[in-house]
């Protein structure tokens, strides 16, 4: 038979509440699938899947005003592990970067003493990813980099800082949102500060913006999206418009390159950048909701939009879905960045609520067609790939995977398709309740004995000011129950049991100073709560302290001490009033029983009574024997409760003038055993007496005693000696001894503290003062096991400490969770990365397994343990997906890069799937050819446009031309039509450029050069000599520093190749991408994109990772293995070649099966070192 066991181990740890107004902006959703959050000067981790608290940070001595967590956008090897990150900044101007997972702060960095304003990590470069920009008020932005605190660069503004945002698709773009307007940074470098002050612009709406005017329809929307004038101008705006001090939030769009988001109260206005003017509006009805907050999605064009009465919406062009919470308090809302299919709600009473979106297919008479609201698709693909019929699939698994990309772009669905029309809704799938604000009342349980072990639970009771018990299961942390008991703040809590407690509560004082006392008596494993006291309570003097006497076998007395009443004994096992003291009894000011009692005794009164019961109950002598060990075990639970049978029980208490008194109580019978006058402690005191008694502990032979002026009194009663010993603080509010036979601590909580001292040496343990080692004061104290204590504080969080009452971190490996959790980042690095390969390549069997018992790891066996673990954690559907036989290996790569949160895998996954399968679907010869020359399913299915310029050519072209008609129809000033009309002419739309430019009215002054320019458009001609000499003046114009002017001619003469090539010269490699990829045909394209590519490749620029991509784009597949190769991406390029090779992408030759079997020889040298640890 197995030896029992039972899970009682319990971790340093802090219970968390309602937040601190400066904690509304400190919260981040990493790529880990973690959130994290600021709790007054603490740093919360939960874990996304199962709201589970991971990690409570504890370093910063002010509240947190901001954390981020790293970006994942890099190749994980052993030099570059998953780990994780998190920076976090306070209001006294410190950030601290966490080693999280090992709670530990990596960095400290302190620059000035006033909040911090936002922080960000640096994600573009493949060769540094410790550098984290900050904002410094009141207008600095400083270049830190996170592993060693130092400085790299420091600049300054004109303006204080509020915030800023970097440019998705250029990252050496940076806006500063300023209390005057926005600044444009367009040379932003790690390598140095920016060089000027930046383009400085303000941005005002009318009065009259559509946010005041009811939309009753969609005509009434349009009508008011034309009527908005958005003006991004230099100059400052009148007094008679509305000042960007009401904007609430200013972003990027990662869905479209040059888009801006600005979010008002009642309407969220998207901005086109290169044209400064508003070509969207999201407007709320006169009764609707306002805005709180928007997080733009980069997949399907989406926004997350949060209003003030916590309501969500997602809103996808032309569509929307919702759901409504019932938050009274105002919330912060985050987005999951890998599968943008979740949103976080922080609530400032410290609930977490998690909200997923799900997706279900209509069925045909619950269409939305005809409801005014564009109805939304399912995608074709599923992981970047057309799925077969037999093919598993989770359409929930992010949102490019619950809707479709031609819905959004507002094109028609195409016809006989068998994409499936979905309705989108949110689902509550994680709820985390924090603590509710303060006064607290703790209690611990009984402590662990070898008679309870079977069934002890470490939980700690909270009395709240509501009324409310909670009750947390302190081995995981998590809230056992939630009980509702009073109706008024609870006071003080008492166990009975390990399954019962007593609770007391009072009442507002009346006029006359007496209240409405509550005592119930809670039995905690079915919620009941019975009225301990009866119908007494009402108008009467409020109880002071309850105190439960310490008898193991029965937990009989209990005395009730009030404030200016008589003592009460009660009797618990019958809730039964044994003795009410007399009006002349002594005010008590501080009551404790004794730990011991004559138990022997007792047993034998019970002895008795079981055997006279047993001689009432038989009808003989001759048949006493056959029933007689029937009869006795019946008659042991009747006996106790049918004859009053007591222990003889001791406490002592105090009065006002610091007398002790020793009473023996046995039954209803009260014995007045000794008194020790006050004069007995002067000895101990050679400065004088103690003052007022506040608190007594009794443990074994030693009884301590605490008064109002700080002083603790130690008596050795075998001994019969006392020592005293001024402590110099104020008030000892309570005194505790620690459990555990013979452990002599003690806890002293004060008024600006707590204290453990050891009663055996009478030496002080250690010391927590506040306002010197900590910010918060102490509420409530007690001990948790021998040698934790428990501390409640004002700032509505419960620590569970150390003897040494320091505030450290725990491991996060180290805790107990009810739910397993996957989170591969917990395991060691190496294991971290066998368990990914393990899911992405199982070459020895012939169907995958996620058992990993059979592979042999003789060196660790634990490290196995917890690869398994983590499988198990992970939920039936992905098991399910990875399982399948028809998954295939593109596919597991992008699950797994989701699974894992690895930002740079899920890039190049995404951008290789499409373009492998597109390359295999034009080979096999089953795809139409449209008149554009793009295949018909790239068109069908093309690459998110968020990808911008890594999209097909003909997709892109189509989306620029859209964009540029919608700047047409939004144009509002000349600037605006002369920015429409240079676009026109890149994009080869002459004819609309012409009447561009013959609008133009006669009393403007570039009327004139605006009629040649038409001229010259319209009387272009192919012959040699005009485009000899337009190519002489582009040529002219471009080395005089006109470079648009010149490109424009250029293009003007069919000359676009040209015009990239001196694009790229000038260093404008991203618009030589764009005319690229919209004017040339695909070889031409091809040659422009790679010389970008070796320009990415260089040292100076080094971002090797976005050159991967653009080879993607172009086909170019041996360079890409090629490339990972040389950057030493081994596993990468393994799983790439195979994919390659089963796609049929290589061409079959002696030097591609050289490379291959070299990266694969490469791949399997990596793994074996790898496995080969364990």
């Amino acid at each position: 038979m197995l030896p029992y066991t039972v899970n009682f181990k319990v971790s340093a740890r802090t219970l968390t509440g309602a937040l601190n107004a400066h904690n509304k902006a400190a919260v981040d959703w990493g790529w880990q699938g973690l959130i994290a959050y600021g709790c007054h000067s603490l740093v919360v981790v939960i874990d996304s899947n199962t709201a589970q608290t991971l990690q409570v940070l504890e370093k910063h001595k002010a509240d947190i005003v901001k954390v981020k967590w790293a970006r994942e956008n890099y190749h994980h090897n052993i030099g570059s592990p998953y780990c994780l990150r998190l920076a976090s900044a306070d209001v006294s101007g410190k950030i601290i970067v966490w080693d999280v997972a090992a709670g530990v702060a990596q960095c400290e960095i302190q620059e000035h003493v006033k909040p911090i304003q936002d922080v960000q990590w640096l994600w573009n470069q493949d060769a540094s990813r410790d550098l984290l920009l900050a904002i410094h008020p009141p207008n600095y932005i400083v270049l830190w980099n996170a592993d060693t605190g130092t400085k790299l660069w420091k600049k300054s503004y004109a303006d204080n800082i509020l915030s800023f945002s970097f440019d998705p698709f250029d990252p050496s773009h940076l806006t500063l949102l300023t209390s005057e307007g926005i600044v444009f940074i367009s040379d932003f470098s790690p390598s140095k500060p920016p060089s000027g002050p930046g383009k400085k612009v303000y941005i005002s709406s009318p009065h009259s913006s559509p946010a005041h005017t009811k939309l009753a329809a969609a005509t009434g929307a349009k009508k008011a999206l034309n009527k908005v004038k958005i003006l991004v101008t230099q100059e400052r705006p009148s007094a008679e418009f509305v000042a960007l001090n009401d904007c609430l939030q200013l972003a990027y769009l990662p869905s479209k390159r040059n888009h801006m988001l600005l979010l008002y109260p009642r309407e969220i206005l998207i901005l086109d950048l290169e044209v400064n003017q508003t070509v969207g509006v999201i407007a709320i009805e006169r009764a609707g909701v306002p805005f709180l907050q928007v997080i733009p999605c980069s997949q399907r064009d989406g926004l997350f939009c949060l209003h003030e009465n916590g309501c969500i919406t997602l809103r996808v062009r032309r569509s929307y879905n919702s759901i409504c919470t019932t938050s009274n308090d105002e919330p912060v809302m985050v987005c999951c960045p890998v599968n943008e299919n979740a949103a976080a709600l922080i609530v400032s009473d410290g609930r977490v609520m998690i909200w997923e979106l799900k997706s279900a297919v209509c069925s045909r008479n619950a269409r939305s067609s005809s409801s005014g609201v564009s109805p939304l698709y399912s995608p074709v693909a599923f992981c970047g790939i057309p799925g077969g019929v037999l093919q598993n699939k989770l359409p929930d698994l992010s949102l490019d995977n619950m809707i479709g990309q031609s819905a959004i772009a507002g094109e028609e669905h195409p016809k006989g398709s068998i994409l499936q029309e979905v309705h989108l809704k949110f689902l509550l799938t994680g709820l985390l309740s924090g603590l509710p604000s303060p006064q607290f009342a703790i209690r611990m349980c009984p402590p662990l004995t070898t008679k309870n072990i079977k069934m002890y639970q470490p939980l700690l009771a909270v009395g709240t000011s509501n009324g409310s018990v909670l009750v947390y299961h302190l081995t995981s942390g998590l809230l056992h129950k939630e009980l509702s008991v009073h109706s008024c703040e609870v006071k003080g809590i008492e166990w009975t049991s390990l399954t019962s407690f007593l609770s007391f509560a009072a009442s507002t004082p009346n006029n006359m100073g007496l209240v409405r006392n509550e005592l119930q008596l809670v039995d905690l494993p079915t919620g009941r709560s019975t009225a301990f006291r009866g119908d007494r309570g009402n108008d009467e003097s409020p109880i002071e302290m309850i105190k439960v006497s310490h008898l193991k076998v029965s937990l009989q007395y209990l005395a009730v001490v009030f404030k200016d009443k008589p003592l009460e004994l009660w009797d618990i096992r019958t809730c039964t009033l044994l003795r009410e003291m007399s009006k002349s009894f002594p005010a008590i000011t501080a009551l404790e029983w004794s730990p011991s009692h004559n138990l022997k005794s007792l047993r034998k009164k019970q002895l008795a009574t079981r055997e006279a019961m047993a001689r009432q109950t038989v009808v003989s002598d001759a048949e006493l024997g056959a029933v007689e060990s029937s009869v006795i075990s019946e008659a042991e639970s009747k006996s106790e409760l049918s004859q009053n049978i007591s222990a003889r029980e001791h406490f002592v208490f105090t009065d006002n003038d610091g007398q002790v008194y020793h009473l023996t109580v046995e039954g209803n019978s009260v014995k007045d055993s000794a008194r020790i006058p006050p004069d007995c402690a002067k000895d101990c005191f050679p400065e004088g007496s103690m003052g007022s008694i506040t608190c007594i502990a009794w443990k074994g032979d030693t009884l301590v005693l605490g008064d109002m002026d700080g002083n603790l009194n130690f008596w050795d009663l075998k001994g019969r000696v006392s020592r005293g010993i001024p402590t110099h603080r104020s008030w000892v509010r309570k005194i505790r001894f620690a459990p555990g036979k013979g452990n002599q601590k003690l806890i002293a909580m004060y008024n600006d503290g707590a204290e453990v001292w050891d009663t055996k040496e009478v030496q002080m343990v250690s010391s927590l003062r506040s306002g010197r080692n900590v910010t918060f004061r102490i509420l409530d104290v007690d001990w948790c096991t021998s040698d934790k204590v428990i501390l409640a504080s004002d700032d509505g969080c419960i620590r569970v400490l150390e003897m040494s009452m320091k505030s450290t971190c725990f491991r996060m490996d180290e805790q107990e969770l009810i739910e397993p959790v996957w989170c591969p980042y917990l395991l060691v690095p190496r294991a971290a990365l066998a368990l990914k390969a393990f899911l992405l390549h199982q070459p020895w069997n012939g169907r995958y397994s996620l058992d990993i018992s059979h592979i042999d790891y003789p060196e660790n066996e634990e490290i196995k343990t917890l690869l398994q673990e983590q499988l198990h954690a992970l939920s039936n559907d992905i098991k399910k997906l990875l399982l399948d036989p028809e998954f295939t290996l593109l596919q597991r790569c992008l699950l797994v890069s989701r699974l894992y949160g690895d930002e740079s895998e899920l890039h190049f996954w995404t951008v290789a799937a499409h373009y492998l399968h597109s390359s295999s679907q034009a080979k096999s010869g089953d795809t139409v050819v449209t008149k554009e020359g793009a295949p018909k399913d790239r068109l069908n299915n093309p690459l998110d446009i968020c990808y911008d310029v890594l999209c097909e050519n003909a997709y892109f072209q189509k989306f620029q031309l859209e964009r540029v008609n919608l700047q047409e129809v939004k144009r509002s000033t000349y600037d605006h039509t002369r920015k429409c009309t240079d676009q026109l002419l890149l994009l080869g739309q002459t004819d609309r450029a012409v009447q561009l430019l013959l609008e133009t009215s006669a009393d403007n002054q570039h009327y004139y050069c605006d009629s040649l320019k038409a001229c010259l458009v319209t009387t272009v001609t192919s012959s040699g000599p005009s485009q000899s000499t337009i190519k002489l003046v582009a040529t002219n114009m471009i080395a005089n520093g006109k470079l648009a002017e010149g490109v424009q001619l250029l293009c003007l003469i069919d000359k676009a190749a040209d015009a990239c090539r001196y694009l790229q010269t000038y260093g404008e490699w991203n618009r030589a991408a764009w005319l690229a990829k919209v004017r040339l045909n695909s070889e031409e394209c091809a040659d422009v994109l790679k010389r970008w590519v070796d320009h990415l490749c260089s040292p100076q620029v080094n971002q090797k990772s976005k050159a991967l991509l653009v080879l993607l784009s172009l086909g170019c597949f041996v360079s890409v293995a090629e490339t990972l190769h040389s950057m030493r991406y081994f596993d990468r390029a393994a799983l790439f070649v195979e994919a390659c090779l089963k796609y049929g992408a290589f061409e079959v030759s002696e030097d591609t099966d050289i490379l291959c079997k070299g990266m694969c020889a490469e791949w399997r040298e990596n793994l074996r070192m790898l496995v080969g640890v364990f």
